[in-house]
């Protein structure tokens, strides 16, 4: 079972409790294909397996027997009928009932004997081993063998050796003759587990195309996802011919939930087919729309009862919702092609009423009937004589029910195909699932634009259709699905078009690729489609040259890179565009190694960027602003390009926010801030079908689990970072990970390893450009300093000095404020033992510009270390213990570790070590709170707070601390009521005493 590790866990120890006495009872509850099935005959294999002895005792329910009396107690028992024997007291009633005969001594004396005999026979089996007993599908057992099981699951429990697992479907979820028992609940399987399900699956050469369109049929349903697979012969497994759009759902499960569908009166499923219908174009109707639909076919509110009775459905709110998607499916797909077109158009009229008393439509057949007009010129006719205004919300979703009543017998529809293209084109896509209805939406306008009209206008038809395919592509990418853009993108590519129109296809090809594919590859379809959009469109040309230099950024091409931006430069369009003129000018001006040149077209970029709205304008400039150093402008800049693509979108753009903004967290030393924004970014970008940006979001994830001492989930991330890097030649992602990877054998006390890792990263060259590193450009001079403290702990200080002469070109034309301080920690480590304390204490002062708990940490751990083997150990203790509670407040585990150690090697008894960490965390031994109270939430001040509640308790007033720190008065004044708050005091005088109490004083 993929995906079900919870599920098995729990049942696991459900089974092994009842062995060692512990027994219990779980219902199980998953609809059809989930699993249920799996996981009970999973338990009751291993319980046999394991060789010990015991009585396993299985059921499952059968629909044609539950209006037997006990016949699933008839069934369960079968294994053991010799037991009961008819003239035994305990059991003579069970036995009795088992005859299916309905006895007199049965009828007369109700369910109680019956139920006392099972529990009795229950517990006789469990004295003499171990006992399980399984039953599934207990839904379509007869009502007194469920209330049997049930009263018996309810007893089960120590000390006897017994388990119970019943399993059954959403539709049998508020059985009351099952209540009271624990319930695991069975859900569908994630992106990951079902991707590993269909690999499994599928044959090797299968189409990515159809392995993605399996994923969004399957919906993450194990047992259909096995049924699709199953249904669809080699060649369209293959691609070599073309699946149907959308993919139907087939199979034995399929067929099983529409043979309980055919059992409703037919009024009954005409209503749950337009409950079904309205889902399959993006959620579910409110109960007016639905039964204003339901009207003109005659069906009312009444007609869902029969279904309700049977648990088939429920209603939520003002909304039908089916027990599960394979009933919903079956509600749609179940039904023949001209009852699914009937539904869409009486919703598309419904839709188009507004509400203020006229109908949507004449009543009309309805989908019982089989006979509606159902024509595209039907559709139309309705449409433009008595549609909804432009104004109204529902227009597009009323537009998208016409076009999927529209019957292709009837060939084209160009009024209604405009109609639904427009509407698409003006509505903003803020979320997935937006994009994925606005790809309906153009795809069907794309199938009804028509391809004949007459000799002259062939080409222009042509020109539409390409054109609304393209923008369906784009949106299909944006809600994760690029091979179904790839495939809408081909078929664009095959029609004959201007070179305009086919330079607008291959820009959205290249984007495609840049995101999810080999990065050299999309560098080359850009900048093709430069050349054909250059005379038409030059505002265009010029953005598919911007991402062609995204391409030999992200791959570290500095030659290509410039050679795109020069491109830039020459194509001149009619639109002004001075920020992306001074960006360009900029970046060429630092990569030729002119890095004074390229500062003011860069500051001017920063400032033009103050009134921008367009996130990836904003992200851009972040770009320019992490050139220059000025990380705070970067963090700015990346922060508003977030809200600007959460709020009026593309959605598309969110995941490469949240990238660059973790990046610019992780320049400023904020690693948990980093992460937060990463794992955000690396869901959302799976979900976008942004493969390149993931990698990127791992090689963050895997760098700030190094700092928290995770070596495992560092590599875990590192590898997968690494996967998509390579292939795809993304040099910062590759680069990021492997600098990780070092940085947690750094923290682990592996120097040696760490600088074989970055040796090979950094090079030895001096200078601002790239030297000899392999390591991507932007990252070579950045990841320095770490191969600069591995080296010298290795005891390579010839390879120190080379990363410490590179590391010192660049700091002469950064404005990173990080760099002076690490400046002063690698010259401090390469110096001679008489000099490194005075460095390290510069070191210790340039601290006071920079907001990182993590670097302080290492500062004084380096610190404390020259200090000690200097046999300065009272020194070394001071300035440990310091580093030890910056890296218990950022959660950096491995080098709070060899802070301890350090402590320890200094002399510091072990009590003394531990209690430097309570202070940190606020616990004493014994888990109680320090006294006075607050002083437990010192560890959660940030490190401003930190350093003017020191100043305060040292006696200076707030606006001596504004002059130490540098601040004003009024910021100190906000940051010490958040410090009273945080740490639940009123005083200084408090303030003083918990910062002493806390060793801090």
């Amino acid at each position: 079972m993929h995906g079900a590790d919870v599920a098995r866990t729990a049942v696991a120890e459900l089974v092994g409790g009842a062995r060692a006495g512990r027994g219990g009872a779980l219902l199980v509850r998953g609809e059809p294909g989930h699993g249920t099935s799996t996981l009970l005959e999973h338990a009751a294999g291993a319980f046999a397996a394991e060789g010990t002895g015991g009585t396993v005792l299985r059921v499952r329910g059968v629909a044609a027997e539950a209006a037997v009396p006990y016949s699933g107690l008839h069934a369960l028992l079968r294994p053991v009928a010799a037991r009961l024997v008819p003239g035994t007291a305990r059991t003579a009633a069970l036995a009795d009932a088992l005859t299916l005969g309905a006895p007199a001594t049965v009828a007369d004396a109700g369910d109680g004997p019956v139920l006392a005999a099972l529990a009795a026979l229950l517990d006789g089996l469990a004295a003499e081993g171990p006992l399980l007993v399984c039953a599934d599908d207990v839904h379509l057992l007869d009502e007194p063998s469920r209330r049997a099981l049930g009263f018996a699951a309810r007893r089960m429990g120590p000390p006897l050796p017994a388990a119970m697992l019943l399993g059954t479907h959403p539709e049998g979820a508020d059985d009351p003759l099952l209540a009271g028992l624990p319930v695991l609940r069975l859900g569908p399987l994630d992106a990951a587990a079902a991707a590993a399900l269909l690999d499994e699956l599928l044959p090797a050469d299968t189409d990515p195309a159809v392995r993605e369109e399996l994923l969004h049929t399957g919906g993450g349903n194990p047992g259909l996802l096995t049924d699709l697979v199953a249904s669809l012969d080699p060649g369209r497994l293959t691609g070599a011919e073309p699946l149907p759009h959308p993919l139907p759902p087939a199979g034995p499960r399929l067929r099983a939930a529409v043979s309980v569908l055919a059992e409703l009166p037919e009024a009954t499923r005409t209503l749950l087919l337009l409950a079904a219908a309205a889902h399959e174009l993006g959620g579910t109707a409110d109960h007016s729309t639905l039964l204003r639909a339901a009207a003109p076919a005659g069906v009312g509110p009444d007609d869902a009862e029969p279904a309700r009775r049977r648990g088939l459905v429920r209603h939520e709110g003002d909304a039908l919702h089916f027990a599960h998607s394979l009933l919903r499916r079956a509600a749609y797909w179940g039904e023949p092609s001209e009852r699914r077109r009937t539904a869409h158009r009486l919703l598309a009229r419904a839709l188009e009423d507004t509400g203020t008393g006229r109908p949507g439509d004449a009543p009309g057949p309805g989908p019982g009937t089989g006979t509606g007009t159902g024509t595209v010129e039907a559709a139309e006719t309705a449409e433009t004589a008595e549609g909804a205004p432009a104004e109204a919300p529902n227009r597009l979703l009323a537009l998208r029910h016409r076009a999927a009543a529209a019957d292709p017998a009837y060939g084209p529809a160009p009024r209604l195909a405009d109609a639904l293209a427009a509407a698409a084109h003006d509505r903003p896509a803020t979320d997935v699932r937006l994009h994925a209805e606005l790809s309906d939406a153009l795809w069907r306008a794309a199938e009804l634009t028509g391809e004949d009209t007459g000799a002259a206008g062939t080409d222009e038809v042509a020109g539409v259709r390409a054109a609304r395919l393209t923008a369906a592509a784009e949106h299909a990418w944006s809600a994760g699905r690029p091979h179904r853009a790839l495939r809408l993108l081909d078929r664009a590519r095959a029609l004959p078009v201007h070179d305009a129109a086919r330079g607008r296809i291959e820009l959205v090809r290249g984007l495609l690729e840049l995101r999810n594919g080999v990065v050299t590859d999309a560098h080359e379809v850009l900048t093709h489609a430069a050349r054909l959009l250059g005379p038409y469109d030059p505002h265009a040309a010029r953005r598919a040259l911007l991402h062609a230099s995204d391409a030999s950024w992200a791959v570290g091409d500095i030659a290509g890179l410039r050679a795109d931006l020069a491109r830039v430069a020459e194509l001149r369009s009619a639109e002004e565009d001075p920020l992306l003129d001074d960006y360009r000018a900029g970046m060429d001006a630092v990569l030729s190694g002119d890095f004074a040149r390229g500062v003011a077209p860069l500051r001017r970029v920063l400032d033009r960027a103050a009134g921008e709205g367009r996130p990836w304008r904003l992200i851009r400039a972040g770009v320019a602003a992490l050139v220059l150093g000025d990380v705070a402008a970067a963090h700015r800049l990346d922060t508003r390009a977030l809200a600007a693509a959460s709020a009026r979108g593309p959605a598309s753009l969110v995941p490469e926010a949240l990238e660059h903004l973790a990046y610019s967290e992780l320049r400023a030393g904020r690693h948990r801030r980093a992460r937060a924004h990463a794992e955000t970014g690396l869901r959302l970008a799976l979900r976008t079908g942004r493969s390149n940006c993931a990698a990127h979001h791992h090689a963050v994830l895997a760098m700030a689990a190094a700092v928290e001492g995770r070596a495992d989930t560092c590599a875990e991330h590192a590898r997968a970072a690494g996967e998509g890097a390579g292939p795809h030649g993304l040099g910062v992602a590759a680069t990021l990970a492997q600098w990780a990877l070092a940085r947690c054998d750094m923290g682990r006390g592996r120097p040696h390893e760490a600088a074989a890792r970055l040796e090979p990263l950094v090079g030895s060259g001096p200078g601002v450009g790239p030297g000899a590193g392999r390591g991507h450009f932007a990252l070579q001079a950045l990841a320095a300093p770490c191969l600069v403290e591995a080296a010298v702990a290795a005891g390579d200080r010839a390879v120190a000095r080379a990363a410490l002469e590179r590391f010192e070109a660049w700091t002469a034309v950064t404005a990173d404020p990080m760099a002076p301080v690490q400046l002063a920690r690698c010259r401090a480590l390469t110096a001679a033992p008489e000099r490194a304390p005075a460095l390290f204490e510069r070191a210790l002062e340039e601290h006071a510009r920079i907001d990182s708990d993590f670097e302080l940490g290492r500062t004084r751990l380096l610190h404390g270390k020259t200090l000690r083997r200097g046999r300065r150990p009272g020194a070394a203790r001071r300035v440990l213990r310091d580093a030890l509670l910056a890296f218990e407040r950022c959660g950096a585990r491995g080098w709070a570790e060899q802070a301890r150690a350090e402590l320890r090697a200094t002399g510091e008894a072990a009590g003394a070590v531990v209690g430097v960490a309570e202070a940190a965390s606020g616990v004493v031994g014994g888990g109680r709170p320090r006294t006075p109270p607050g002083s437990w939430a010192l560890a959660g001040l940030t490190p401003q707070q930190l350093r003017i509640a020191r100043c305060v308790a040292e006696g200076a007033t707030n606006r001596e601390v504004a002059l130490r720190l540098s601040v004003s008065p009024r910021t100190v004044d906000h940051h010490l009521r958040n410090v009273f708050a945080a740490l639940g005091i009123r005083s200084r005088v408090e303030l003083t005493r918990v910062l002493a109490a806390a060793g801090d004083g």
